[in-house]
């Protein structure tokens, strides 16, 4: 049962009527009408083009905006400058004429057609903006989003007028009396926001802005100005059995008027049409056109297996979780994701987006470094080609496709051309900017990538994972104080975000401000989730030299890890090894290389192309005395993933070069790649995010053995780059 109301319509260009009137296609009086319908059609509604252009209907919206709407278009400043230029026109015509014995026909002729152009200069006031790439008509100027600015990156979105044709799906109410169906509810919002991320003619924003309002109580209004959208889409789904109920309703924040609102009560099955159909009304309301390929998209039906989709919707569920927290990341939450879309392909071998995610999912985990065997790398392979075989054109194969060439081939070309062609076919996607800001950042072009996370934000302003890592690229960079303000807009976001809180403290620690670092890391503790703030706790307590607390705080950690991946283990008891060698307890210290030594030895010999295990081997061999081995490990690490490779992690292995070199007296060596490294951006691994810098050559105590070197004390006085 199916029950709508609508109150949208279509408005017609005005420039359409100056058209019609200029080439004498329909007579003086239409086009008069079809000015005078646009120009009183109650404002704060778009001009754009309906299916028949010879006609308009008015939307019924506040009247009460009409003035603020003139004023907003320029019509007063037109029509008071019109005046002011004819009468002058007037009265030159008034005193030439006779003065030259002419016609007063003249006079009478300049007359009438000053008064003429006079409404014609209101309605193209009216119908057109000028903007910095000339004259256009404003809903095609609204369209546009704002053009990135290299150095604007941290301000908030500028104030422009909100496009029409945007939406936000807020997060769907979960009314099933099993409260674990919300992974449901969240898959069917998810779904309808991928539907209309394919209509090139709407401006969506992305699941990630409007997740955090999820079980808030919702000022519509206020959101929709923070989202930077005029419509804000509201659901609910309840389950039950093989039956679902979903509601929908479509508001209008800048009327506060409903456009629209279905009730389907429906099969479970039928749950593909549902979305669809969603997707369709509120491209139907604002009045965005479909093209022929958009149409077919959204008939597009996943698959017929329920139970496959269910897994496939459990998957995205563990997928969102991998990154919830600021900064964060777990590949746990994304092989558990990747076991829930491997179920949905066993259930249904034609279910190409399941296969695409599968893709991107081992993709994912081998690209960080935690799993890089054959067989993880085979299997992003071999989801991808079931993908490319059952869908090849489809947006979600591209990506899955571009995900394989930047983490498993690292062909940064390839992939680079594969987002572009996915940006075309999904023009408004935060995530495509964002794929292309990643690898531009992992090829060092630094500019390029900035440019591209301005554009993911310009999109998608309140995405706090777009903050983050637009905020962590200008700290690569040492460029601090914007950073800095980027978070601040996280904050705004999420307040007290431990996460945040502990990415503002890594920069005040690199700029030397031990005492502002501790008070943002005062509630960061052992249990805290975010594996980014424990590391940046961790650092702040070795540049405090607390020693003591660094070690109770790192053996929390393993006693925590009593079902976590060895991964997890062989780094925590990595760095306690160091972290109690320099305390001076060298049998503590022994304990916890040998512990992690073996860990670490097994995981190479899995994995002999991980420079992440290769380079904890080296710690831990270094924390055991064993120079040559320690060496040998971290220059293997260096080759694996060397800086020509990768601009953000690999001049983080020449860092524990040069940590190691230090521990055994190699100083000249040492200080050499530290001079490169403070001219290098780069993500570090002693420092978190940012990279070396001179205030943390004079804090860390690893660097103690070189104090009395006159090179390192000038490095330890120079200024950042």
């Amino acid at each position: 049962m199916n029950r709508r109301f609508s109150n949208s319509g279509s408005v017609n260009h005005v420039a359409l009527a100056f058209q019609l009137f200029a080439d004498f296609h329909i007579s003086q009086t239409t086009a008069s009408e079809l000015i005078n319908n646009v120009l009183f059609t109650p404002p704060g509604v778009e001009v754009e083009s309906c299916c028949d252009e010879r006609f308009v209907k008015p939307r019924t919206v506040n009247p009460k905006n009409f003035f603020a709407e003139l004023k907003r278009r320029h019509v007063y400043k037109v029509a008071i400058a019109y005046a002011i230029v004819g009468w002058l026109v007037m009265q030159i015509a008034a005193t030439v004429v006779p003065a030259l014995h002419l016609s007063d026909a003249i006079t009478s002729a300049v007359v009438v057609l000053t008064l003429l152009g006079f409404p014609i200069a209101l309605v193209l006031a009216w119908a057109f903006d000028l903007t910095p790439e000339g004259l256009k008509r404003t809903e095609w100027a609204d369209r546009e989003p704002a053009r990135p600015s290299r150095n604007k990156a941290w301000r908030q979105t500028e104030s422009v007028k909100v496009p029409a044709k945007s939406i936000a799906v807020m997060p769907f109410e979960n009314r099933s009396e099993d409260k674990a169906n919300a992974y449901f509810a969240d898959g069917v919002q998810d779904e309808i926001l991928t539907l209309l991320s394919k209509i090139a003619d709407l401006k969506v924003i992305s699941r990630t802005s409007t997740q955090q309002y999820q079980g808030k109580p919702r000022n519509l209004i206020e959101i929709a100005k923070q989202l930077g959208v005029a419509n804000i889409l509201e659901g609910s789904v309840q389950k039950a059995g093989d039956q679902v109920r979903v509601n929908v309703q479509l508001i209008n924040t800048q009327t506060d008027s409903h456009l629209w609102a279905e009730t389907y009560d429906r099969k479970l099955t039928d749950i593909f049409s549902v979305e669809s159909e969603i997707a369709k009304g509120i491209a139907e309301s604002l009045q965005a056109k479909l093209t022929g390929r958009e149409e077919q998209v959204l008939a597009v039906k996943p698959t017929n297996n329920l139970e496959a989709y269910d897994a496939y919707l459990r998957g995205l569920a563990f997928e969102g979780r991998s990154s919830s927290s600021y900064g964060s990341y777990s590949p746990y939450l994304v092989v558990r994701a990747a076991g829930f879309f491997e179920r949905a392909v066993q259930l249904d071998p034609n279910f190409a987006l399941a296969w695409a995610r599968l893709s991107r999912a081992h993709a994912a985990v081998y690209f960080v470094g935690t799993d890089t065997t054959a067989a993880r790398r085979d299997a992003a392979k071999k989801a991808l080609e079931t993908a490319q075989k059952l869908q090849p054109n489809s947006p979600e194969t591209q990506l899955a496709l571009g995900y394989y060439q930047y983490y498993v081939l690292r062909d940064y070309g390839l992939a680079k051309s594969t987002f572009g062609l996915v940006g075309r076919m999904l023009p408004g996607s935060s995530e495509v900017s964002a794929a292309l800001a990643f690898v531009a950042r992992r090829e060092g072009h630094w500019d390029e990538s900035i440019a591209y996370w301005e554009e993911a934000l310009a999109l998608d302003p309140r995405n706090v994972e777009l903050l983050n890592q637009t905020a962590i690229t200008y700290t690569m960079l040492r460029q601090f104080p914007t950073a800095l303000k980027l978070h601040d807009r996280a904050l705004d976001i999420v307040p007290n975000e431990l996460g945040v809180m502990a990415a503002k403290a890594n920069i005040h620690q690199a700029e030397g401000n031990l005492e502002q670092a501790g008070k943002f890391l005062s509630q960061i503790n052992a249990q805290t989730p975010s594996e980014n703030a424990l590391v940046i706790k961790m650092t702040q307590l070795r540049l405090e030299r607390n020693y003591a607390e660094a070690i109770q705080f790192l053996q929390a950690r393993l006693a925590q890890f009593q079902s976590a991946s060895e991964t997890n283990k062989a780094i925590t008891q990595a760095v306690l090894a160091v972290t109690q060698r320099l305390a001076g307890d060298t049998a503590g210290a022994k304990v916890a290389a040998e512990q992690a030594h073996n860990t670490l030895e097994q995981l190479c010999k899995n994995q002999p192309d991980s420079a992440l295990f290769a380079a904890l081997l080296s710690l831990a061999n270094s924390a055991l005395g064993e120079k040559n081995s320690a060496l040998k490990e971290a220059e293997r690490a260096i080759k694996l993933l060397p800086s020509a490779k990768d601009r953000v992690h690999g001049p983080a292995r020449e860092e524990i070069l040069a940590l190691i070199q230090t521990m055994f007296g190699e100083n000249n060596g040492a200080i050499s790649t530290l001079t490169r490294l403070l001219q290098t951006s780069y993500s570090s691994w002693l420092y978190a995010a940012t990279p070396v810098t001179p205030a943390l050559l004079r804090l860390d105590p690893h660097w103690d053995p070189l104090r009395s070197d006159p090179a390192f004390q000038k490095l330890c006085e120079e200024k950042q780059p």
